[in-house]
């Protein structure tokens, strides 16, 4: 395995000629993909990685000029992709790594052919007209508190960001995910995720585009995701029958239809 694969973490799957990359969100691991990625081993390679910080990356590479920038994560993943040989492949992305993703297909445009992005924001920010969905201070009061008390930021967000309270064992295992993370590196993280603005890169993605939207999305509402669909061009948005922030987990089923009935 060359330096980029074990860097990222990467595992290949399947055995069909095309390729899908699945990409995981803030606080996780590609052993989120879990319920997902093997439902499309019979047609396509399947190749989930890590983000550097995250799951079984190499720390060691955590570079904080780097990744002080979404576009850190997405020369990492263009550079997968080229390791990888990849073209015309299939991109699916969660959370964060949706605008990661964008980047990288902006980058090396004919790497994929398709962008699946499962609960998109192109800015988290509200600012002027434009409603991301939460106001500097409330961005500011969330960051402090993941810097003061990790764990317990944790056990108070992961929950509410997973929705489905009738389902408690979801909000559990993304709490857990998220104590995995060291702490340093989550607060870095979050401060580049939730600062970060990609609403200029939607209109230059060439790359046919499915956006996964769900309802009661406290992270990512049904209007952020409209906005990322109505400025890619080649776009369309479905609304799962899912609530919460990572239908990957509480939603399988639903997710795998929906990329299947796309790609």
């Amino acid at each position: 395995m060359t330096s980029i694969l074990r860097r990222n973490n990467v595992k290949i799957s399947g055995t069909g000629e095309r390729t899908i990359v699945f990409a995981h969100g803030f606080g996780c691991d590609q052993n989120m993909w879990r319920f997902v990625s093997p439902a499309f081993e019979d047609e396509f390679r399947t190749v989930l990685f890590d983000h550097v910080g995250a799951g079984g990356s190499d720390l060691a590479a955590y570079d904080t000029t780097k990744y002080s920038t979404l576009a850190g994560y997405a020369d990492d993943l263009a550079e997968i992709g080229i390791e990888l040989g990849l073209k015309d492949a299939v991109f699916v992305g969660h959370s964060v790594s949706s605008m990661i993703g964008v980047m990288a297909s902006i980058k090396v445009p004919e790497m994929f052919e398709s962008l699946v992005l499962v609960g998109p924001s192109a800015r988290y920010l509200d600012e002027g007209e434009y409603i991301g969905g939460f106001s500097h201070a409330q961005i500011e009061e969330l960051l402090e508190s993941l810097a003061d008390n990790h764990l317990g930021w944790s056990a108070a967000m992961a929950p509410a960001i997973m929705g489905n309270p009738d389902r408690p064992e979801l909000g559990e295992e993304l709490t857990n995910s998220f104590c995995r993370t060291d702490p340093d590196i989550a607060k870095a993280f979050a401060r580049v995720t939730f600062m970060s603005d990609n609403r200029d890169d939607l209109s230059k993605v060439t790359a046919r585009t499915l956006i996964l939207q769900c309802r009661e999305d406290i992270i990512a509402s049904e209007q952020v995701g409209a906005y990322v669909q109505q400025h890619i061009p080649k776009s369309e948005m479905v609304i799962l029958d899912a609530t919460g922030h990572c239908p990957n987990l509480s939603a399988p089923n639903e997710v795998v239809a929906a990329i299947k009935a796309f790609v």
